[in-house]
């Protein structure tokens, strides 16, 4: 029986990642930082270990006889210091393969993002696993999971260390926080389609995300990075339509063309930093970046390397939503026309 240790099991990959790990059969070891999130990862088949990726001792005491390390900790939001993307990003990670090679752990299979390829704002459509990373200034979290993600190849050693990098796009499925805050932005009118939400984008069900980590955990030779998708693409419209309509709601907002909304971001940027607002900025050049172009990715190399196939279509997986918040079902429209 194979032993795992987990970051980020609190968040939807990781809660869901646990879930399937017990399912099949792993020993699980989570870290966590809340007390009160140890009764919970109890429940769901897991041994916690308190403590932060910068307690060398906790992180040991997980990895003490595993096998694998999941990595899927990370600070992600839209706003935030670039000093602190770069301790929880960075330095976390730099922290989790030390431990991992204090304790001889074989496999440390990192959760990155598809958008580390991103740089300046362009249309990119089927790219691979060979894009360079890219390394913005005013994407901070975006540039601190490249640099991750440098890292944790750069600690690959055949024979000792097998590491792999799991990339997926816009990771959704039932209990996503950023559905909530797109619920937000709609009802509260601030909400508009970027370049007419025309855009290309692929998604990927956390359950495909989960699936894709596991098959690297057990196929991967090491060094290599893979990129997860549901095996469709859409506009960004029908995505967020189709998920927002999962709580009840219905978009009617306006188009804002992406060279206005572009600028628009930069000014948000400039009032927060310049006057010290609280919360994040309605919009940010790096939010835009990420749902402003077409944005696809191939996952060719998961599904010849690892045997990757979906295990959750989009349907699927949208059912599962509907089911879920059917309590709330009730329709409204929302936003401005």
């Amino acid at each position: 029986m194979s032993t795992a240790f987990v970051t980020g099991a609190t968040g939807l990959l990781g809660r869901r990642l646990v879930e399937q790990l017990v399912q099949q059969g792993w020993n699980v070891r989570v870290l966590h930082r809340n007390p009160s999130d140890a009764v919970k990862l109890r429940a769901i088949g897991a041994e916690p270990i308190g403590g932060e990726l910068e307690d060398q001792a906790a992180l040991r005491k997980g990895m003490a006889g595993a096998d694998t390390v999941f990595h899927a900790a990370a600070l992600f939001t839209m706003w935030a210091p670039a000093v602190e993307f770069e301790r929880a990003n960075v330095e976390g990670t730099r922290n989790m393969l030390a431990a991992a090679q204090a304790e001889h752990v074989t496999c440390f299979v990192y959760i990155s993002a598809a958008g580390v390829v991103m740089g300046d704002g362009k249309p990119m459509k089927e790219i691979t696993e060979d894009t360079p990373l890219a390394y913005p200034s005013w994407a901070p979290y975006l540039a601190s999971k490249a640099r991750a993600q440098k890292l944790v190849l750069s600690a690959n050693k055949p024979g000792e260390l097998r590491t792999a990098i799991i990339l997926p796009p816009l990771i959704w499925g039932t209990g996503m926080p950023m559905l909530d805050n797109l619920i937000k932005q709609v009802t509260s009118g601030s909400f508009a389609w970027p370049a007419g939400g025309n855009q290309i984008m692929s998604t990927a069900h956390v359950d495909n995300v989960c699936a894709c980590a596991i098959l690297a955990a057990e196929k991967s030779p090491g060094g290599r990075s893979y990129f997860v998708t549901d095996g469709q693409s859409q506009s960004m419209r029908a995505v967020m339509t189709a998920l927002v309509g999962t709580k009840g709601v219905e978009i009617k907002a306006r188009n804002a063309p992406l060279r206005i909304a572009w600028y628009m971001a930069w000014m948000m940027e400039f009032v927060w930093r310049t006057f010290g607002r609280s919360g994040e900025p309605p919009l940010t050049r790096q939010m835009l970046r990420m749902v402003g172009y077409d944005f696809t990715v191939s996952d060719r190399r998961a599904r010849e390397e690892l045997g990757y196939a979906p295990v959750t279509s989009w349907v699927e997986g949208l059912a599962v939503m509907h089911v879920a918040a059917r309590p709330h079902s009730s329709k409204n429209q929302v936003g401005t026309a």
